[in-house]
């Protein structure tokens, strides 16, 4: 039986060292170009976020995906940022009456609502611009959002979409 024996050299402390601090460093780095958290202010977001939520939020989603319908995402304005759920899409028409929403003439369940809101006031229709979103909070009557202040959103104007819940860790979960 032969042994071959193999010649190398161990790590110094300080060659780990440095090594764990390269990785840690690159971690931090790839984290913070991925994600990154918010905070809610307010209550537009009941029941599905509270006011003082920290939340983690993909910046990366939307170089590979197109917004969607549902998403919870985070908005930048010049004055604040605002977290908001997608309602409609480019080229859809958006109306309110008799406090259900319609995109594009048909009833849309909002099953994230809590039970017993209303839309609070009738909308619309109006046709959502191409390459613009329309956004909703998920407490309609208390909300700044498409309807009455913040506008159409644009792409470049979401950062990124709500993923987890992260403070308070009783509440820890998945946003949707």
């Amino acid at each position: 039986m032969i042994i071959i024996l193999y010649k190398y050299k161990i790590p110094t402390k300080r060659e780990w060292l440095i090594s764990v601090i390269l990785i840690v460093l690159f971690g931090f780095t790839l984290l913070s170009l991925i994600f990154s958290t918010s905070l809610v202010q307010g209550g537009s977001m009941s029941p599905t976020l509270q006011d003082g939520d920290k939340v983690i939020f993909n910046k990366a989603i939307y170089f590979l995906e197109e917004p969607s319908r549902g998403d919870i995402v985070v908005i930048k304005k010049p004055v604040k940022n605002y977290v908001k759920r997608i309602i409609g899409l480019p080229n859809e028409v958006i109306e309110v009456k008799e406090n259900d929403l319609y995109i594009n003439g048909e009833s849309y369940n909002q099953n994230f609502l809590e039970e017993g809101r209303d839309n609070i006031y009738e909308f619309g229709p109006i046709t959502i611009p191409e390459e613009s979103y329309f956004v909703m909070g998920d407490n309609r009557d208390i909300s700044i959002d498409s309807r009455n202040g913040l506008g159409f959103i644009t792409k470049e104007e979401i950062i990124g979409r709500s993923e987890l819940i992260l403070f308070p860790f009783e509440d820890i979960g998945q946003t949707r």
